[in-house]
């Protein structure tokens, strides 16, 4: 196995350091991720492999596991697949909370089948979709006992998927009917000998289907592939120097990359123990009240999140704690507020280590160093063996010619942890920019150090608390009122969700239509609540490009203006004449610029102090003149 302790990454050129050796040095230990578990447990069968929280009380009496009975729960569970059918190309789906029998499932399913792991919150529609899309023939859910909410609706669920044949519930009630099983129940009565693993090589053989469409939309299957999974959890692991002696919390949600990964298979890669933060994450009020605790208690080394986690976590004291066991903490998903990353070091003492990742590249892609500089913005250096560059793009989206040092172009990644495709060949339309390069979608810089920042999106996402909303759900929803002629949605920016849904409508001539009547009729077609714009603004005429296209980021724009002038309202009651204006930057991509005028000298310092201090709590840039 590779020693992650013998290997440190500080800066750019150590990257190029480990490039020395084959990745197949580093990895021909593994041809499948169930290996990673396997060897482990070989080596250190006694050694804890994961800590279960049911309610992150303090008082409870957590349920661990040893990487010896983790590995035997994997191999009862591996086993009952194979008794109930499955084979190396079918689908096991889960629609689960964070829980023991969580990992087995996918441990196991991975191990003998394809595993599809979906987000609980989904409408019952939508689940039927994913699981309909990648034909599944087991479903592991949750028992009433466990949450009544998530049976209620697989329960709708259940008919709509033809291909399914088997169900299996965790918690204290298996269902009665003849196809429902109790997954502890029947688990227990199988062997805990290794299971009969298929013998293709890890990167032909399809590990995981994860769905990409956000929370509403029609579902893509991004396909992983073994070595998909092996690779970004042993890169992971020596950029973020994960060592056996470490202990991760997992917080974020096993239905998504960053929890299977980060807090997941890379710390079984090292040996390190994993904190499950109960079945609903930092959802449960308890986990972010008593976080500082929780770490004290657990002596935990690091752990995962996105910018919604850590501005919770500034509201929680860490008066009288000891942190020193805490080193690191990874943040992703979304730009961190440069405020919140400054304030969250400062409190906890703890190294934030941007980064950035998408499913289609597994996971991680690029992070900043955890021992050389950290340059706040940025998403630091890209992976080892993995290929990241700035490129501009024809028409077409195809590969014209690498962009200049911070010049803004598409992000492009090509290596081990890129996926071979979605399931649905159409899907795979304009994923690629050329040959073997991924096409983010993303927008972004590469500076002359090789840190790379991001400007943007070229993908109609709005990205709300680290979840992925689909702008073309909301627009069609509009369009279906008889009054809307155009509709656009885009996200504004917001200090604690990072970005929240807003539309802008055009009307018929003559319509009554309001906005309030607009949002009424949305709750009625929409069913994500997430999805629900927060605003909704009423325009003569969309803006446009030469072509008739929308022009979105002049919408953006128009949000981010009326967000940022709504934070600086306090800036009249100084009789200080402002205006905000927001748009294109070369270096950041957008840019706000505060102007002010009729200012007292004597006072600009401090304003300009609290006018920082205000919009620092936001992920968009600015400028103040």
């Amino acid at each position: 196995m590779a020693n992650s302790e013998s290997i440190k990454v500080s800066e750019h050129k150590d990257v190029e350091l480990i490039e020395q050796n084959s990745l197949d040095d580093h990895l021909s230990l593994f041809n499948s991720t169930y290996d990673v578990l396997y060897h482990t447990a070989q080596d250190h069968p006694d050694k804890t492999a994961l800590i279960f929280l049911a309610d992150a009380s303090l008082k409870e009496d957590p349920q661990t596991f040893t990487y010896g009975e983790l590995l035997a729960a994997v191999n009862q569970t591996a086993n009952m697949f194979q008794d109930f059918g499955i084979k190396p190309d079918s689908v096991i789906s889960y629609v689960l909370p964070n829980t023991p029998e969580t990992h087995f499932t996918l441990w196991a399913s991975e191990a003998v089948g394809i595993v599809n792991p979906i987000n609980p919150l989904l409408e019952a529609n939508h689940i039927a979709d994913i699981m309909n899309a990648a034909e599944s023939r087991i479903l592991v859910t949750a028992a009433p006992g466990l949450s009544a909410g998530i049976w209620s609706k697989v329960q709708s669920v259940i008919p709509m998927v033809p291909s399914l044949q088997t169900v299996f519930t965790v918690g204290e009630e298996a269902g009665s009917d003849r196809n429902v099983f109790s997954f502890n129940e029947i688990r227990s009565k199988f062997p805990v000998d290794r299971p009969n693993l298929p013998d293709d090589p890890p990167d032909r053989r399809i590990a995981s289907y994860f769905h990409t469409g956000g929370t509403t939309g029609a579902p893509k299957l991004a396909q992983h592939t073994h070595k998909n999974e092996i690779y970004n959890a042993w890169a992971l692991m020596i950029m973020a120097g994960l060592t056996s002696q470490d202990r991760l919390l997992c917080g974020l949600p096993l239905f998504h990359v960053n929890a299977v990964v980060v807090t997941g298979l890379a710390p079984f890669m090292a040996g390190a123990a994993v904190v499950l933060l109960t079945p609903n994450g930092y959802r449960n009020p308890n986990v972010i009240s008593n976080f500082w605790k929780i770490i004290e208690q657990q002596k935990a080394t690091f752990f995962s999140g996105v910018p919604t986690i850590f501005t919770a976590l500034l509201d929680v004291s860490t008066k009288g704690m000891d942190l020193s066991s805490l080193r690191y903490a990874i943040c992703g998903a979304s730009p961190m507020p440069m405020e919140v990353f400054r304030k969250f070091e400062r409190i906890s003492g703890v190294k934030i280590l941007e980064g950035y990742g998408l499913t289609e590249g597994t996971c991680v892609s690029c992070l900043n160093p955890k021992d050389g500089e950290r340059r706040v913005g940025s998403i630091g250096f890209r992976l080892p063996y993995q290929s990241m560059k700035v490129a501009r793009l024809d028409e077409k989206g195809c590969f014209s010619d690498e962009c200049a040092p911070n010049e803004i172009g598409s992000v492009l990644i090509k290596g081990p942890n890129v996926i071979p495709g979605y399931k649905s060949e159409k899907d795979n339309e304009g994923l690629w920019a050329e040959e073997g390069w991924l096409n983010t979608g993303d927008l972004g810089r590469k500076d002359e150090d090789g840190y790379f920042w991001l400007a943007g999106r070229t993908k109609d996402l709005i990205i709300r608390g680290g979840h992925n909303i689909d702008s073309s759900i909301i627009e069609e929803a509009l369009h279906k009122h008889p009054d809307v002629v155009m509709a656009a949605a885009v996200g504004k920016p917001d200090s604690y969700a990072g970005e929240l849904p807003v539309a802008y409508v055009v009307l018929s001539p003559n319509a009554g239509t309001t906005e309030d009547d607009l949002k009424a009729h949305l709750r009625t077609v929409i069913s994500e609540r997430a999805a629900l714009p927060k605003d909704i603004t009423l325009l003569d005429a969309m803006p446009q490009t030469a072509v008739g296209k929308v022009f979105k980021p002049e919408l953006r724009w128009r949000a981010a203006q009326k967000v940022f002038s709504q934070a600086l309202t306090f800036l009249t009651e100084e009789n200080v004449k402002f205006e905000v204006k927001v748009g294109a930057d070369d270096t950041h991509g957008t840019l706000a610029v505060i102007s002010l005028t009729e200012i007292d000298p004597l006072k600009r310092t401090s304003l300009e102090s609290r006018i920082s201090r205000i919009l620092n709590t936001f992920a968009l840039s600015f400028r103040i003149r």
